[in-house]
């Protein structure tokens, strides 16, 4: 049974799915893995790595895919590369899954069974398959780091001879992985640090960190669904969210947002109003750029300035930072297909929580 670890062809992207540590276990399980020439480059790794691992290096992209019974990537594939996928194999990457999806329909048509990746289900033995999870650490870090660089001010308090200089105001919307992320990164750089979520739960995980939760009267439990994440707020809701957002932005040096809802558009948290209310220099990193983005200004891959504040609508960031990246993105995919692996071949159980979660398409049909 054969893997192959194409390289990652989309914009920005620098991951790659399986670092060599990864492919030596998956060697040692019994089986052939085929990465291709390159694959590794945007993460520091060389082809020797691979090689030393025990995979074979092929040359090109026709090579990793033909006669790869399964794919494993991280962006999902373009038109060109799912031609290069054998019929009836098994294809692991992020996917999209929105009914309809042309990607799907041209899987489906090669009768590839394909796992999302996004799908992962939100259970304590598939935690260590979570990609969302271990990529959204990256972009919570990143986050704070391009919003300091941006910054005309520095945020750690500091001491000197010229005078003292105040702890710049950092404030997280939405504490997911990647908001609880920035809170901590945030907080090393020196910053009083404050957080929102709609969530209930998520009051204790910011305060363990350091931070002050804003609004804790508008989180509630009934915000969360049963997975974790949070719903879309009644109109009523979302107004007094607003509201009570507006006056707490204007002291604010730094905003990352990071509120996303799964499978819809991001929901719009800073209004142009609300931007037009805060401090010249301030500057705002809409971590779900790619979503839609929180803020109304918001351009996706772009930086914006309204109102005398900076507007960054990164996309991508886990690629930035495509070592560590790359280091966990490769550490789940490594134990999803280690579960899938039976008797030296990867097996579709469908009766299986985790599989049955993730599939997309299966047998010349969409599954979402």
């Amino acid at each position: 049974m054969r893997i192959g670890v194409p390289k990652e062809t989309a914009a920005r992207e620098r991951r790659v799915a399986l670092l060599p540590d990864a492919v030596a276990k998956l060697v040692k399980a019994g089986a052939e893995v085929a990465v291709e020439r390159g694959a590794g480059g945007g993460a520091g790794v060389a082809d020797g790595a691979y090689a030393d691992a025990g995979a074979r290096v092929v040359d090109d992209a026709r090579s990793a895919y033909g006669g790869s019974a399964t794919v494993v990537k991280v962006q999902p594939p373009s038109p060109d590369e799912v031609s290069l996928l054998d019929l009836d194999s098994v294809l692991v990457s992020l996917l999209p899954t929105v009914d309809g999806n042309a990607l799907l329909q041209s899987l489906a048509a090669r009768r590839v069974t394909a796992l999302a990746l996004e799908r992962v289900p939100r259970i304590t033995r598939a935690q260590s398959m979570d990609v969302l999870s271990s990529q959204a650490t990256v972009s919570g870090t990143k986050a704070v780091l391009l919003g300091a660089s941006a910054l005309p001010r520095l945020l750690a308090m500091m001491i000197t001879a010229a005078g003292n200089i105040p702890p710049g105001k950092a404030f997280v919307i939405g504490v997911g992985v990647a908001g609880l992320q920035a809170i901590a990164t945030a907080r090393r750089l020196g910053a009083v640090v404050s957080a929102f979520d709609v969530r209930a739960a998520a009051r204790e995980q910011v305060q363990s960190l350091g931070a002050a939760f804003v609004a804790a009267e508008l989180a509630s439990d009934a915000a969360q669904d049963k997975g974790g994440y949070a719903k879309p707020q009644a109109e009523a809701e979302r107004e007094r969210t607003l509201e009570v957002l507006d006056a707490h932005l204007k002291e604010m040096d730094l905003v990352i947002s990071t509120a996303a809802i799964p499978g819809k558009r991001a929901p719009v948290l800073i209004t142009d109003s609300m931007v037009s209310h805060m401090k010249p220099g301030a500057v705002i990193v809409d971590v779900a750029a790619e979503t839609g983005g929180n803020c109304e200004l918001t351009r996706p891959g772009e930086t914006v300035e309204a109102h005398g504040v900076t507007i960054l609508g990164p996309l991508n960031l886990p690629s930035t930072g495509a070592v560590h990246a790359s280091q966990m993105f490769s550490r789940n995919v490594s134990t999803l297909l280690q579960h899938l692996l039976k008797d030296g071949a990867i097996r579709i159980d469908l009766a299986d929580e985790i599989t049955s979660a993730m599939v997309v398409t299966h047998a010349g049909e969409i599954r979402t």
